[in-house]
């Protein structure tokens, strides 16, 4: 009788929520861009409010202070013995989150204390281009040679808003070897190119930049929900173990009730989103909402619902790379020497200070205030809620995948870049339990304090190319030696890409005249020809 219901709850919940598509966005924000989108979030929520501690009262902080000492479990006995009316607020479930966000100066400690900050001039840097972006996260991937060459292939051919200018024909034209299975190559590693971020890059036209990233967003949410039914299950399978089995399948099966109707009730936003633009993207553009309503054969609000999340796709993904200007930049995080151990530490000083509202909190409480007036402010406190879990959940993923990086360059901590590894996205995803693509999005636009100076974080992954003492070498450091050899060269005779390959093969380092020419040209750095001074 459980099994059922739980293959019933796996195979629906398959919806894209407000809850995940805002988690996900909140992950790939930089510090920067998560200070901004805060304090947006301030003037749009009136449940949200900036703790400022100067300015609380001695009745504020006394009344807070109570609540500090009184558990959730408190909050919601003394709900439980109002006879009058049922308090709202217990319907809203915070769970265990709710006493916490009520503190005064709710925060989570980063220690980010003065001497771990790193100087001013740390703080500028040029952004990446759409190219470098998109090639660190290829070098990040395994991939067979012709579909790695491939995949450069259409990143060379995308022009400035991502959109892919190339046919496949023509791209496989231009690969060595046997024609088809150049064209094969061609088709896979488009398909990946599609999927990495930002998602949507080398599609052909609006049509296909918009489903790929529809089919992304579906992918994501699956992959979320599905993480989130294990968890449930295992804590349920250990509550199993030491108690009477008869009634935790009746609690489950009362849990998993109200979740399953949420589910069936729910508007399939995927699909119709996916009908809309694959079939109806004219009447869209014209947004004539009556004719889409129709031509869709679906509700005006299932029909609304999929044209809101429509407009939280990107139409121009490759857009945001396109700029030449220097920006300010500020880590992140830290890692930090600690007795010994180096630690990870969150960067979180000027962020806004923030917690639920006492004010509107008081008036769920009180009879008279008005029906509408409480379901307003009930919305308003789950999505206040909602916002400060997806914070949390981005605090804990980028320092887990932090952890996971401090543990494999630990030799580049105390040594700098020789010390440096060879690390994939796919072994660190596989090691803190997420996909890829999370931890893709945790290390995205974001840089990290060193002893060594201050990186980028996606600047410790990078694929290995065969070193010297059967070692591997990180392909950031061959790209580097051999831009070296070449700035120490003779300008009147230079080195051509063949020596530059035998050099580096008499220090151990297997590598072809071909892959030289390709990271050469990688770093737009002329041929043999161009650089000789006559």
């Amino acid at each position: 009788m459980l099994q059922p219901k739980l293959n019933l709850r796996v195979a629906q919940r398959q919806v894209l929520t407000p809850g995940l598509v805002q988690m996900v966005s909140v992950l790939a924000l930089n510090k920067l861009e998560l200070k901004e989108m805060l304090n947006a979030e301030m003037i749009e929520n009136p449940v949200l409010e900036e703790l400022e501690e100067i300015s609380l009262s001695l009745d504020e902080r006394s009344g807070m202070e109570g609540d500090r000492e009184r558990s959730a479990e408190d909050v919601v006995a003394e709900s439980e013995r109002a006879p009058e009316e049922k308090d709202p607020f217990d319907e809203v479930d915070f769970g265990s989150y709710f006493q916490e966000y009520l503190d005064p100066g709710y925060k989570t400690a980063s220690n980010f204390e003065e001497s771990d900050k790193p100087s001013f001039e740390h703080f500028l840097s040029q952004p990446s281009t759409l190219s470098d972006h998109l090639e660190w996260q290829l070098g990040a991937l395994t991939l067979t040679r012709g579909v790695k060459a491939a995949a450069e292939l259409v990143v060379g051919n995308l022009n400035e808003n991502g959109y892919l200018t190339a046919s496949d024909e023509e791209m496989a034209e231009a690969l060595d070897g046997d024609p088809e299975q150049a064209l094969r190559d061609v088709v896979t590693a488009r398909g990946i190119v599609n999927y990495l971020d930002p998602v949507g890059v080398g599609a052909r036209d609006l049509r296909e930049c918009l489903l790929i990233q529809v089919s992304a967003q579906r992918r994501e949410a699956e992959m979320v929900l599905r993480r989130h039914v294990q968890l449930y299950e295992n804590e349920t399978a250990a509550k199993m173990e030491h108690s009477d089995p008869s009634l935790e399948l009746e609690e489950y099966g009362e849990v998993l009730a109200p979740q399953r109707r949420a589910v069936e009730d729910r508007t399939d936003v995927f699909a119709t989103a996916e009908a809309i633009v694959r079939n109806f993207l004219v009447l869209l553009q014209k947004k004539d909402m009556r004719e889409l309503t129709k031509s869709c054969g679906r509700t005006a609000e299932e029909v609304q619902a999929a044209v809101d999340f429509i407009r939280t796709l990107d139409p121009r993904p490759g857009q945001r790379y396109n700029q030449a200007e220097t920006r300010l930049i500020e880590p992140d995080v830290a890692f930090v020497k600690r007795d010994g151990v180096y630690v990870v530490l969150m960067n979180e000083e000027d962020l806004p200070t923030l917690r639920l509202n006492h004010g509107y909190r008081k008036m769920l409480k009180e009879k008279q205030t008005e029906k509408e007036v409480k379901e307003y402010v009930k919305e308003r406190y789950k999505s206040a809620i909602q916002l400060l879990r997806n914070i949390e959940q981005r605090k804990n993923t980028i320092v887990r995948t932090c952890e996971a990086i401090v543990e494999r360059q630990a030799e580049f901590l105390e040594l700098g870049e020789q010390g440096l590894k060879p690390m994939m996205i796919k072994e660190v995803a596989e090691e803190i339990g997420v996909h890829p693509s999370t931890v893709s999005r945790a290390v995205a636009n974001k840089y990290v304090h060193t002893t060594q100076g201050v990186y980028e974080l996606r600047f410790f992954f990078s694929e290995g190319v065969g070193g010297p003492e059967g070692g591997d070498l990180p392909l950031v450091l061959l790209k580097k030696k051999v831009k070296a050899m070449i700035e120490a060269e003779d300008p009147r005779k230079p080195l051509t890409d063949d020596q530059l390959a035998a050099d580096l093969v008499k220090e151990g380092i297997k590598v072809t005249r071909r892959t030289v020419a390709k990271y050469r040209e990688d770093m737009a750095i002329p041929s043999t020809h161009q650089r000789r001074v006559r």
